[in-house]
């Protein structure tokens, strides 16, 4: 495994690790020959394994809190053997920082963070108050100080069409009909969830117009009791709470293969943009300015609230109108013409 490598160090975040991906496309284009290695924690693993850049996926063996010096600098041993020209650090910590250095990595690269003065050697600085993630996150490809650049490639990730196939079989998903995946969650708080009596009712929406459709919730365990609570107010047959049921690189191949999805600013969101799936992308306390969906064809909701955007994990005023006020019959106008009147499903290539 010896060599001249890239390695990159991944955001703990879904979404984040989705959005720094046109970072690698920067770097795969500066240097073709060169392999690139990303580390990160095995709930993000997934993601990178769907980008065409990547050569190998590291999972840390970290626990999350501790600073853990020593096996900081067992793991910094292992990848010093790998031969790293250079470390891209994207989380802004100090313990991310420390291993490129521990693994005596030339040129490491990242922002400022807290206190990493000598650890990262080719320091950015965080100066936008108001900026997208995505140039934020290509912003490493380039020099310091240099102006965020908002014309850079779109984040993109494949999925092969046996991988979909064996994740539909799996999880009797029938490939012949539509289907539409709703991601209901968002691990920031309550505040980001869009309402599930607007969720069912946009379901019956769907429903209405197209009886083979196929409605698949996906998310985590915790998103479960929400899902099912979607399905009891529908209803309606064709639809599988798939919440705590998938793994990631199943929920990424499921997304893959949808007709559309809709989601509330949560990772799943991203991963539908980087797999230019037609997203409606619904956005109360956050800004949707901040990390919008780039797929070719995509919507942004957001009702643009004085109060908004808050940023706040549940609403500081307690009524959630940014969320509230953005009914189904609403979101369904935008969703509509996506779906068109055909049952085929597009190519998820």
């Amino acid at each position: 495994m010896s060599g001249v490598r890239t390695l990159v160090i991944s955001p703990n975040w879904i979404g984040d690790a989705v959005m720094a991906q046109p970072l690698l496309q920067l770097l795969k284009q500066r240097h073709p020959e060169r392999p690139i290695d990303v580390l990160a924690p095995p709930s993000v693993a997934p993601v990178w394994r769907a980008m065409a850049e990547v050569d190998s996926v590291l999972e840390t063996p970290f626990r999350h809190g501790p600073l853990q010096l020593r096996e900081r600098w067992k793991y910094a041993r292992v990848l010093r053997r790998r031969g790293y020209a250079d470390a891209y650090v994207l989380p802004n910590t100090l313990k991310y920082a420390l291993i490129p250095f521990l693994a005596g990595i030339g040129e490491r690269v990242g922002y400022k963070g807290e206190m990493r003065h000598g650890l990262i050697n080719r320091m950015h600085h965080d100066d936008t108050p108001k900026r997208a993630m995505v140039p934020f996150y290509a912003a490493l490809a380039g020099q310091p100080r240099a102006p965020l650049n908002a014309h850079v490639p779109r984040p993109a990730m494949h999925v092969d069409g046996a991988t979909i196939a064996a994740v539909c079989a799996r999880l009797q998903i029938d490939t012949g009909r539509p289907l539409v995946v709703f991601a209901p969650g968002a691990e920031f708080g309550a505040a980001k969830r869009w309402p599930a009596r607007h969720f069912a009712a946009l379901a019956q929406a769907i429903m209405a117009q197209q009886p083979a459709a196929q409605i698949g919730l996906l998310g985590s365990p915790k998103d479960k009791q929400a899902c099912d609570e979607i399905i009891a107010i529908t209803g309606a047959d064709g639809m599988f709470n798939l919440a705590g049921v998938t793994r990631l690189d199943e929920a990424i191949a499921l997304i893959a293969r949808a007709d559309a999805v809709v989601a509330n600013d949560s990772g799943l969101l991203h991963i539908a943009s980087a797999l230019n799936r037609p997203v409606i992308a619904l956005y109360g306390p956050t800004d949707p300015d901040h990390a919008p969906p780039f797929s070719d064809m995509a919507r942004s909701m957001s009702l643009r609230l004085a109060c908004a955007p808050c940023r706040q994990r549940e609403c500081p005023l307690g009524h959630h109108d940014c969320m509230e006020k953005m009914d189904a019959p609403m979101v369904w106008q935008a969703l509509r013409p996506m779906l068109g009147s055909s049952s085929e499903p597009r190519d998820p290539t």
